[in-house]
């Protein structure tokens, strides 16, 4: 069984778990770790706080052992990704890189709803960088925090939900890529609620890991 290491670069515990259950529910032949950048931000919303998260993910990425096959960063701006696969000594993919990937071989056009509009430039220019700017409908933010993402109730699936149906009637979009790794608890709960497929990176990444690692 492939061992994949899920590395959060925000220290938001509650989100780490969150990710790894995603990951587990959709790959359970894969043995998925869990690591929490404790030295990172809370959140990672914008270049500024990508910036400040890039460090102790390096320090993270250089501590995994040869039983890891591959890495995924849970964080949808693919924070560190670039120096992460210069240091690793196993292959380190993204959640917004393998989202963007397989929304690109299973449609058309893709329109991505992440949290706030700091993040709507890193996530537009992480598309151009891999080559899929040719299947972008559009960016949008939902005005949600990153972390409200990880709290229970109504309104986070709403205005997720909200959103993607604004994408859906304006841009033209097939599917609909979930831009955070927070929104994967929500993933079911949309997908009940979009009328064109939803994508979740860090379901992406985890049915990614068999090919990669």
């Amino acid at each position: 069984m492939p061992r994949a290491l899920l590395i959060n670069p925000n220290n938001t515990q509650e989100m780490t778990a969150s990710m790894v259950r995603a990951a587990e529910a959709v790959a359970p032949d894969v043995d998925f770790v869990g690591w929490t950048s404790r030295n990172g931000p809370p959140a990672i919303q914008g270049p500024e706080d990508g910036a400040l998260a890039v460090p102790p993910l390096l320090d993270l990425v250089a501590r995994a052992g040869p039983e890891i096959d591959i890495i995924i960063i849970g964080c949808f701006d693919d924070t560190g990704l670039a120096e992460a696969n210069a240091v690793a000594a196993c292959p380190v993919i993204g959640i917004g890189q393998a989202a963007f990937h397989v929304a690109a071989l299973r449609s058309e056009r893709f329109s991505v709803v992440t949290t706030l509009d700091v993040s709507v430039p890193v996530i537009e220019e992480n598309i151009r960088r891999y080559g899929l700017e040719g299947h972008l409908g559009r960016v949008r933010a939902s005005d949600l925090p990153v972390l409200e993402t990880t709290e229970t109730g109504e309104g986070a699936a709403a205005r997720i939900a909200a959103e993607a149906g604004r994408a859906v009637a304006e841009d033209g979009c097939d599917c609909i890529i979930l831009g955070c790794g927070g929104m994967a608890r929500l993933a079911a709960e949309l997908r009940a609620r979009v009328s064109v497929p939803v994508l979740d990176g860090v379901e992406a990444a985890a049915r990614l890991v068999r090919a990669l690692g």
